[in-house]
């Protein structure tokens, strides 16, 4: 997701079926670019356990629950999909500020520091902190913060933050729309 690319080969936006530029809704994260996937740089991860709260927060008893996961569970917390350590973020459209949170691993080289861009987003004011991540070893991790707000009244925006480092860019898209729930 993070390595895909939004560009076809002639260098032009992706199309839709109406042959008009494509959205995340309808290209979802890009194409994918096979020799980037496998050198991503800095990855999202994320542990089958950190989905349990997940299903809890969908309303599914402990006995499904329980199916899904292959053991015993009783759901005493659940969390908001936002909460996932995605590299995407899809995000309800509101008015008030809201932040999200995420940890990237290093996994390209262990000396490197990424900056950060926002491309995108009409109409909506995204903040990220900090703007720099800085990496000493492989598998080292680090967290930063996503605060987005509407700043006009707007129907939808999307776009996408990128993490640069001397050899690599690590692409996470951004949806924000009424129609996510």
């Amino acid at each position: 997701m993070t390595t895909a690319d939004i560009v076809n080969l002639a260098n032009d936006p992706i199309e839709d079926e109406r042959l008009k530029p494509a959205n995340p809704f309808t290209m979802g994260s890009g194409q994918v670019n096979p020799s980037r996937a496998s050198d991503p740089g800095l990855i999202y991860d994320i542990q089958p356990e950190d989905y349990v709260p997940y299903l809890c927060s969908l309303k599914y008893t402990d006995q499904q629950v329980t199916i899904i996961v292959g053991r015993k569970v009783h759901c005493t917390s659940s969390i908001p999909e936002s909460e996932l350590n995605y590299p995407s973020f899809s995000i309800p459209l509101k008015s008030e500020a809201k932040t999200y949170t995420r940890t990237v691993t290093n996994v390209g080289e262990a000396d490197s520091t990424y900056t950060v861009k926002v491309f995108g987003l009409d109409g909506v004011e995204v903040t990220v902190n900090p703007t720099i991540l800085k990496f000493s070893a492989l598998n080292q991790k680090a967290s930063y913060n996503v605060t987005v707000k509407p700043s006009k009244l707007i129907s939808d925006s999307h776009g996408y933050i990128t993490w640069s480092s001397s050899r690599y860019t690590v692409r996470s898209p951004i949806q924000m729309s009424p129609q996510i729930l």
